[in-house]
């Protein structure tokens, strides 16, 4: 009851917001051509005002069709079938492709690729395995894996998210999990996380970030101390080596590989918007004139050990690369950064 009064008062929000934009937009527009010159950069104000525009206008139109899906699909009972699933599908797709293509065009943004891409394997399902860096690197790795690859992911969350409604609601019709990343329920969201990964087909892609949290110091050192308290130095020593990327959290990753036997494994690293952790490094940064690299191994199912402790090993020893292709590639802060 919680969760739909939540939808509903959101929802209700992002539509007439997304509404009186578009009604008021003139005065927007003048208000931040009046405002270009007084800031520092190139039509910082319009450019980022032009994205948030098309942003709020893409999640108002995802809730309206998707409560027309809703009443179509028989007031939601067949919304978890195979033909309103596909659908949803073609909605994210379709939405993503209208956004990254404004957002590439107006911040310039570039995104290139390197390695065997997701469709090395075709016919095979795929544990995807992120780094998790930077605002929007997750929406970056699902618009690829759909536009550029043909995969139907299934994403692992956090429950934040939920509080974007147009998330809230496509998520919870496709397969896809919202989690606490609380260390004291280990149990019950490895559990969320076997079940998320249980019957995947030929083009899924299961898509987890292992380190369970954007990429800051504080983190870092965090991770570093409960590796310490959980007396596993030796997996410490080597995350105080790795110091573009949080120590790994097995569990998850382990609980999918179990629930997905036939899967194989794709890792994949990025760099270009590292060191944009706030909003306010975002707004130094516009226009951003950006290349995101996003660097892809895939490793087959034969080649990953059985054993837990060795598996364990085996992702930190992947993690410990992707610190080292980060280091390599990464591109040199902005000045004043």
């Amino acid at each position: 009851m919680i969760r739909l009064l939540r939808r509903l008062v959101m929802a209700s929000v992002v539509v007439a917001l997304a509404a009186l934009l578009w009604v008021t937009l003139p005065l927007w527009l003048i208000a931040a051509f009046a405002l270009s010159p007084i800031l520092p950069g190139r039509l910082r104000p319009l450019r980022i005002m032009w994205v948030a525009i098309v942003y709020l206008t893409c999640e108002a139109l995802l809730l309206v069709v998707m409560l027309g899906l809703w009443l179509s699909s028989g007031f939601g009972r067949r919304l978890r079938t195979p033909y309103f699933e596909g659908i949803h599908y073609d909605l994210v797709q379709g939405t993503m492709w209208v956004f990254f293509r404004e957002a590439r065009r107006v911040l310039r943004l570039e995104i290139a690729t390197e390695g065997p891409a997701p469709d090395a394997h075709p016919g095979r399902p795929i544990l995807v395995c992120c780094r998790h860096a930077g605002p929007g690197d997750s929406f970056v790795l699902i618009h690829t894996l759909m536009a550029w690859y043909d995969r139907e992911p299934r994403v692992v969350l956090k429950d934040t998210l939920a509080w974007d409604p147009a998330i809230d609601v496509l998520l919870h019709r496709i397969p896809a999990r919202f989690i606490t990343p609380n260390p004291g329920e280990g149990g019950r969201l490895e559990q969320q996380i076997a079940e998320l990964a249980t019957g995947l087909d030929e083009n899924d892609a299961f898509v987890i970030f292992p380190e369970g949290g954007n990429f800051t110091e504080k983190r870092r050192q965090r991770a570093i101390d409960r590796l310490h308290r959980l007396g596993m130095d030796r997996m410490a020593a080597r995350a105080e080596r790795m110091i573009h990327v949080l120590a790994p959290r097995p569990g998850g990753f382990l609980a999918a590989l179990d629930a997905a036997p036939d899967a194989d494994v794709v890792l994949v690293a990025h760099t270009g918007l590292d060191h944009l952790v706030g909003v306010a490094d975002i707004w130094r940064e516009l226009p951003m004139d950006k290349r995101i690299i996003m660097r892809w191994w895939q490793v087959p199912r034969a080649e990953i050990p059985d054993g837990r402790e060795e598996r364990i090993d085996w992702l930190f020893g992947w993690w410990e690369r992707i610190d080292g292709w980060v280091e390599e590639n990464r591109a040199d802060p902005a000045p004043g950064t």
